[in-house]
């Protein structure tokens, strides 16, 4: 039986530092002695938790159309015995709407721009207690084809800067409906955390000549001492200067500016890899709640040899205080090393 007693070791107790994020340049303070032994992290309450596999009231349920005022842009075929595995449809309360333009105009000394944008729901199963730690395969591969698709269509509208595709999970995480659903925004607009994103790895192309993210690759690969699952196409692993705890990257062995420009093999070998580590959050931690979120290059960047895409997975488990929202610097109470053992440990019993 795995313990936790090692965790309790000087060496663990006694690591404090400042990491750099080495993607973004940022710092990230680890203060284990602030924090609990990851065992500690476990979400209280799974075994109370009674969700029903249909919901009457709920607008997502099969059956339950007539609760849509929008109509479906697109649906995946059933696996096994659903009805269908995937439905996209625009979210009801849209944050932009394709109805406007990207003109900009001044407003005295101020910017503005009329709220341009698409803003799509993808309904990930047509059960309502299910979720993407429980979905089979087969399921999580019809969740990232749907994701592909509508990326990859969004980007033909030159007026698309920007699409992130993401999901909120739990009340934490901001959701506002139980059913598995992930999210889809398009911008005719670039956020700068994002534009500072690109230019570091260019910075770091420029001074050495490599990719940032594909040395962190090679470097995780050889080091092996936060990664959690590889295949031929994809590696899993807790970042070095991780912002909270217990946060994964997966991240694509080829070098790729474009999520929409994976291949068929690669969205099924992201599918497999992708189901491991959300069962492995779901059975470690009991269900988190999470955030998770595909970051890929903005328009105009997509064949730049210094971006590379991933997809980033950020657990809940912790409340950001007056020191991080005021500096901008994160603490993670728990050493990523640490975290990496524990969920490892599920995998060798």
């Amino acid at each position: 039986m795995f313990s936790l007693d090692k965790y309790q070791s000087n060496h663990y107790i006694t690591i404090m530092e400042i990491r750099q994020n080495k993607l973004t340049g940022e710092w990230i303070i680890i203060s284990p002695e602030r924090g609990k032994r990851p065992g500690d992290f476990k979400k209280k309450g799974i075994e109370d938790k009674k969700i029903p596999e249909y919901d009457k009231d709920c607008p997502f349920c099969d059956g339950n159309e007539k609760y849509l005022i929008h109509p479906f842009i697109m649906e995946t075929q059933g696996v096994n015995e659903n009805p269908w595995q995937t439905r996209v449809l625009l979210n009801k309360y849209p944050a932009l709407t394709p109805e406007k333009d990207v003109s900009r105009s001044k407003k005295g000394i101020y910017l503005t721009m009329p709220a341009y944008g698409h803003h799509e729901v993808i309904i990930d199963h047509p059960k309502h207690n299910m979720c993407i730690g429980l979905m089979q395969e087969e399921e999580i591969r019809a969740v990232i084809e749907t994701y592909w698709r509508r990326y990859t269509k969004l980007m033909e509208d030159e007026r698309n800067l920007m699409v992130i595709i993401f999901q909120n999970h739990g009340v934490q995480a901001g959701t506002s409906l139980v059913h598995p659903h992930s999210q889809l925004i398009a911008t005719g607009i670039v956020p700068s955390h994002l534009r500072v994103r690109e230019e570091e790895s260019l910075r770091y192309f420029d001074d050495f000549g490599r990719c940032v993210m594909c040395d962190i690759l090679n470097y995780e690969n050889k080091n092996r001492e936060r990664m959690l699952f590889e295949n031929d196409s994809f590696l899993s692993f807790i970042p070095f200067a991780a912002e909270v705890p217990f946060e994964i990257w997966i991240v694509p062995r080829k070098h790729n500016a474009s999520f929409g420009d994976i291949c068929e093999e690669e969205r099924d070998k992201l599918a497999s890899i992708f189901r491991k580590v959300m069962h492995l959050l779901y059975e470690r931690l009991n269900d988190p709640d999470y955030n998770y979120m595909i970051l890929s290059a903005t328009r105009y960047a997509a064949f730049e040899p210094h971006i590379h895409w991933y997809l980033r997975i950020r657990p809940r488990l912790t409340t950001q205080a007056g020191f991080e929202i005021g500096s901008g610097i994160s603490i993670n109470p728990s050493l990523p090393e640490e975290n990496a053992e524990f969920l490892r440990s599920e995998l060798n019993r």
